[in-house]
Parts: C-alpha cells; structure tokens; sequence
C-alpha cells in the first residue's frame, strides 16, 4: 500500500500558496495570531499561528492552508452576480462555489427573482430586522456552524432567546452530538476527558470510526511519536484507510524521508458494529483476568451489569453482529490488556449510525474495564470537527441551556428566559418543512448541504419566508436553500476581526484570536451584525455594549464556570486526571449497552456509509481528488470486491444507487472495505439517506442506510 502525505503535501501547499498571493503572504497569515480555521485539535492563538498549546512549532496541515487559501482569494464582482442565474449557481459544484472568491457585498433574492441582487449594508440590515420584529418568535430559528466564536455565538443565542425562542443550535446535531450525550452520561461532562499532553504519556491509542489523515492531520505526529516510544495504535474502522496504515509526516524528517507505520492493529467491522466489537473486547479481558477490580469497586457503578451481558452473549452471536472474529478480537484484547495507559478516539463512523450514544458508551465501558479513564495518559478523546464547535456548546447554542447558565443569565442582565422546549436542527427542518418558520438565521456553515434527504431539506427551506445567511464565500444552501425571500450577509474571517474572539478546541482549551487587517473592503463581523440587528429588532437590554468583545466575554465567565475573559485557559472540571467525576455518586457510570442487530440484507444491497474526501472540510470541497483513497472524482461508490463480484459490477461500470430518500449514478470502484458494506462521498451521497434520527443525540443516520445497486442499462 502506498505511503501517503510527504512531498506530494509539500508540493500542495506550495502550490497552494503560490495561488492565494505568494508564499510570503500565506506565511504571514498563518503565523497570525489567531486560532487555526479548521479542525478541533487545535493550533494557533496568543502563541502564534502554528503552534499547539505545548508550544510545539511548526503545527499546520493541508486543511489549515487550504481553509487560510479560500479566505485570501479574490473578491466576488458585481459583474459575476448579475452574469450568473441562481440556476447556473445551484448547478456548480460545492468546489467551483467555493473558489468563485469572497463575497464582499450584501446580496438579497425575492420568490420570483432569476438573480441575486446586490443590496447596501442598509438596506439589508432594515430587511433582517424587519424579519425578525414581525416573527412569531416560535417560528423562527437561529442556526451557528462551528467555524465562528464564541462571541458571536453567545451573543446570538442570547439575542434569540431575549427575542422569545429557544429554537437554537448548532452543527454538532449533524455530527458529535451523540459524544456529548454518551460522555455526559458516563462522566458528568460531555467533552474529552485528556488533555494535549495526555497523548505523550498513553502507549495505546484507538482510533475507532475515524480518519485522522484526512480530517485530523496533525494527530498523526502524537501517534508516530507514541511508536517510537514503543506504543502501539489499533484502528478500528470498516474500510482500510491508506492514510493509516502508512504516512509520511512533512513536519518530521524521518517520517518524511522513509515513512512512517500508523497502525499496529486494524480491525475493520461492519458499519455500526462497534458496540458487538467493544462488547467482544470486554468479554475477552473477563475470560483472561483483565478487569480492573479495585478501580470498579471504587470508582465506577454498575459495571456487573455488563460483565453479565458479556458472559451471556456467545462468541458466536458477537462476531456475527460485529462482523470480525473472535481471534481479531482476542489480539485487540490481549494489546489494551498489556498497556499502561490508553486513549480511545474516535468520530463520526460512531456518532452517525443507529445507536450513537450508546456506541460511545460501549467505548467508555471498555475504558472503565481496565481504569482507563480518571488519570493521566489515559480517557476519551471524541475528534471533534470544526475549531469551535465545541465552544457553540459551551456558550449555549442549544436548544436548552443548562439550569446554572440560565439562572446566570437572568440574574446579570435582569431578564427572564423563555422556557419553551427548543427544537433542535433537525425539528427546524422538520418545522419549516410543515410550513411552520417563517425566519431562519444561518450563521456560517451550510445547513442544506449538512442535511440528509436533499429533496427534503430544498423543499423545507423553501417554506422558510426569510432566509438570512452570514458567510465569507458561496455555497450551494445560498442558492438551493432559498426561503421566499433570502438575504446572503458577507463577514470577515477569523483573522480578519478588529477585536479579541476566542475558539474552544478539542481538549477544553480555550484560545485567543488577535484578529488582523481586513482583505477586502464590505464585509462586516458577525458580532457587529448580530448586535446591531438585536438593538433594531430585539431590544430588551443596552445590545450597543456588546459591540466591545470584552464585554462579551465578561458575561460568558458569569454565566459558564471555568470560562476565563483574559486569558488563554483550560476550562477546569472537564478533565479527569483523577477518578472524581461530576455524577450523582462521584463515580463513573457504566451503561448495559445492547449490541444492535445489523439490517438484513438481500442479494442487491450493502450498508453504506458516507465520508469526507482528504480533499474537503465538512460540507467545505476544495479538491475533485481524494488522493489518499486514489480517487480522481466524487461520484463513487466504494466496494468490497466480493460484492462486486455477487452483483455482477466492473471497475468503473456505471450504477444506479437507491435509498429510502432518493437515488443517484456513479460508477463502481473497488475499495478494502468490510465485506456487505460501501462508502459514498458526503455531501453528494446525502440525497440517499432519510431524514431519521438517532432517538438520544437527535443526529440522522449518515452511516448504516441501506441501499440497493442496480446496472443502469436494469435501470
């Protein structure tokens, strides 16, 4: 298998660079001040761009600088918005939108209009606000993607809330809303148990339905170091990923120059079989004396329950529900018994499928099993995807705050809070599907594109009466997630603001942004918009104080404990270097998970998951290519090659794919992925998927639908 990463990222960056103004100018931006743009694991702040919080330089991947690349691009003309149709628009791909450049001007479309319009900065403002003033407050609702600060979305839940709604929330409903359900059920806190420097001190990590070479680069050097240290990595996922079996790290010389192995062990189960898989590991660690007692009988409750599932489930049934032997098992089993310490990751080949927050708890009781959680160099560790997703949490964009924040709130600003039951993301679409929103807010993100069933969700914005969008470039929601009447509002990047902002990473660690020097003339911060539209609309409490951030912050450290205003910090009491947890007996609680049962399949069907290429962020696609899986375009279905061979498919034969919501062709490629299984690319493949949701975390099903394969000459 071929290595990936080294110089072919090298020479991406470059190129990279040379494109967006040169390689000094990318420098410049990158050694900002300012937090990276990309994912959680976080790098930048007061240390300087491209520097971790163990002050460990340089810290940056292809994400960092192809999300820094997009905001340095051009600006959008006038000429381009009254070229193009909004049919022409909605025709590009999420790529071609994105690298039309950075919108600079307000941008509004009536029901019947062709084209955008360009719209003064006054005219908008009066044409939001409006909106929001003649609004029934429980038909409207305020969405926040994880790339803005916490600032921003402190100050707009607020406003909505103030308004009269609870109808707030945020991308992780779509994504790792099911790690912050499972891991507040088991510890009392719903993010990370480690630290950064947990990972220097672990000689074991998983990585569980997960894909750091793509999606979390710079993890890659934690855990080459973690080997050469004589620690071990096991990956369990269902499709081989090249980028974890080999990688060449460009930051590390000899992993540059000869590559580097990633994982010792790779175990590859059915999609969702992962709970079948973790009950496998428990059950083995209790046939060979593997158990932690003293920590179970001190620190963790009802962990007889599982040992019973576990001694009453049959090897048999396990394997078949999980899809590995009972020999992978034992290997994986035998390797966490002999560590020291070990660290479980994992992502959304977790938090997407039936059963999310229980899959997360079938990793935690693994974890308990051996004491793994409540010290140093061992715990949970959810890959979180955007730089502040987390913090959206953190500040409140939920749909009900937590009783000690409201409380908080009411008392300093001397209001009382709505306490109406908030609809989370998939509700709103469900309620403007019905007819029953008539204003939505998107700050950032792509809601339409996030969405399952794509019919669905163009249909429910549709329905919407106005639609505004707060974003730095184009995207297909603008065009396809219209309401009748749609504003696009332009913001300034991250590095981009006048004022302090800060960002929440993976680890509780919460960083600063400096800001820097506007690009382009037009764009406007989203703190400014937000509290300009609150003092026009909203009302109720002096919004003009709020144009100064620290004032922000100061409320934020009234209201969330832990929260520092001044400085960059860890949030305390999230972190467990000690078995002393926030639940109801101080202990650690362990949950009877119930493997589920995989669908049954006939002759023409697979289980299918969808992913993100190494080319693209979230719904974000800079690159047609995903180099890593060797793919040269999106419209694939990745299959194991006995399926191939069951239905009668060639390399490259052109399929019809059909799901519960909608159907779409691409061609066949073989892939090492489990056997009854395939993958498609997100968001693309989103029109197959219906629009059902976990019943804990409220997160739809991206990963487990069923689908059939046909030839399309059958079709």
């Amino acid at each position: 298998m071929k290595t990936q990463g080294g110089f072919q990222s090298i020479r991406y960056v470059l190129k990279k660079a040379k494109n967006a103004g040169g390689l000094r100018a990318m420098w410049k931006s990158m050694r900002s001040s300012n937090t990276c743009k990309t994912c959680a694991l976080g790098m930048g702040g007061q240390k300087g761009g491209m520097v971790n919080e163990a002050g460990k330089f340089p810290q940056f991947c292809k994400k960092s600088v192809q999300a820094m690349a997009a905001d340095m691009q051009g600006a959008i003309t006038d000429e381009f918005i009254e070229r193009y149709t909004i049919a022409q628009l909605s025709a590009m791909s999420p790529r071609e939108l994105e690298s039309c450049g950075r919108l600079t001007f307000p941008i509004h479309a009536g029901p019947l209009d062709s084209h955008y319009k360009r719209i003064s900065w006054e005219e908008v403002m009066e044409r939001t606000s409006k909106a929001i003033r003649e609004t029934e407050p429980s038909r409207s609702f305020y969405y926040l993607s994880g790339r803005s600060s916490n600032e921003a979305g402190f100050l707009l839940q607020l406003a909505a809330r103030i308004r009269g709604t609870n109808n707030v929330n945020n991308c992780s409903f779509f994504c790792h809303q099911a790690s912050g359900v499972g891991l507040a059920s088991v510890t009392g806190s719903g993010t990370a148990t480690v630290v950064l420097e947990d990972l220097s001190k672990c000689d074991l990590v998983f990585l569980i339905g997960c894909n750091p070479a793509s999606n979390h680069p710079r993890l890659l050097k934690n855990l080459i170091d973690l080997r050469r240290r004589g620690g071990k990595v096991i990956v369990v996922n269902p499709m081989k990923e090249p980028g974890l079996c080999k990688f060449k790290v460009p930051s590390d010389l000899l992993s540059l120059l000869f590559g580097s192995t990633i994982s010792d062990i790779y175990v590859q189960p059915n999609i969702g079989g992962d709970s079948a898989f973790f009950l496998g590991v428990i059950k083995w660690l209790g046939e060979h004396d593997g158990f932690d007692s003293q920590f179970l009988e001190n620190h963790a409750e009802n962990f007889d329950a599982v040992a019973k599932r576990t001694s009453e489930t049959p090897w048999a049934k396990i394997v078949e529900l999980c899809g590995v032997s009972q020999e992978e098992i034992g290997q994986v089993a035998s390797a966490y018994k002999e560590s020291s310490g070990t660290i479980f990751c994992w992502a959304m080949g977790i938090t997407h499928v039936e059963g999310g927050v229980d899959s997360v708890r079938a990793i935690a009781n693994t974890a308990i099993a051996r004491g793994m959680i409540g010290r140093k160099g061992a715990g949970l560790l959810p890959l979180r995807g955007h730089s502040n997703v987390q913090g959206m949490g953190t500040v409140g964009v939920v749909p009900t705050l937590k009783g000690k924040m409201a409380e908080a709130i009411e008392e300093e600003l001397q209001i009382i809070l709505p306490k109406s039951t908030g609809m989370d993301t998939m509700a709103c679409m469900q309620a403007s599907h019905g007819g029953e929103i008539d204003y939505a807010m998107c700050l950032g993100g792509n809601l339409l594109a996030a969405n399952p069933d794509t019919r669905f969700a163009i249909d429910a914005m549709s329905k919407i009466q106005f639609v505004s969008y707060l974003s730095t470039t184009l995207n297909k929601g603008h065009f396809l997630g219209r309401g009748s009447e749609t504003v696009v509002l332009p913001v300034l990047a991250r590095d981009e603001e006048e004022q302090i902002t800060t960002q929440e990473s993976m680890f509780n660690f919460v960083r600063r942004s400096t800001g820097g020097m506007h690009r382009h003339v037009g764009p406007r911060s989203e703190v400014n918009i937000i509290a300009e539209l609150a003092h026009s609309a909203i009302g109720g409490i002096a919004w003009e104080q709020f144009q100064n951030y620290s004032s922000i912050r100061e409320l934020i450290a009234k209201c969330v404990s832990g929260f520092d205003p001044n400085e960059e910090h860890q949030i305390k009491g999230r972190t467990f270097h000690q078995p002393n947890f926030p639940t109801l007996t101080g202990k650690v609680v362990v949950h009877d998970v119930v493997p589920r049962t995989p669908s049954k399949l006939e002759d023409n069907q697979l289980r299918m998951m969808t992913i993100r290429s190494e080319g693209q962020f979230n719904t974000v696609v800079y690159e047609e290519e995903d180099i890593f899986r060797s793919q040269t375009r999106r419209d694939v279905v990745l299959m194991h090659p006995n399926d191939m061979k069951k239905m009668q498919f060639v390399q490259d034969q052109q399929v019809l794919v059909r799901g519960e919501a909608g159907e779409i062709t691409v061609i066949v490629r073989v892939f090492d992925i489990r056997e009854s299984n395939c993958a498609m690319y997100y968001p693309e493949a989103n029109v197959l998927i219906s629009n059902k949701i976990d019943q804990e975390s409220k997160t739809p099903l991206f990963k487990g639908a069923v689908v059939e394969l046909f030839p399309c000459v059958d079709v």
